[in-house]
């Protein structure tokens, strides 16, 4: 059997090692304010009430 640190499925720490890798750089050097800057005029445009539906759906918190 593979090491400790070769589970896979949700116990997969690889996967999560580069996730939390890829999500620090983005932060570091993405474009986040652009990105927020997206999220926002998404919310105010056509697709807001999807948004909204899906937001409730899945039980995300966010703005009421």
């Amino acid at each position: 059997m593979a090491g400790k640190d070769k589970i896979q499925g949700e116990g997969d720490y690889e996967a999560a090692r580069r996730f939390r890798k890829a999500e620090e750089a983005f932060v570091r050097t993405g474009p986040v304010e652009q990105k927020a800057q997206e999220a926002e005029q998404a919310l105010d445009g056509p697709e807001a009430a999807e948004l909204e539906r899906a937001r409730r759906e899945t039980g995300a918190k966010g703005a009421p």
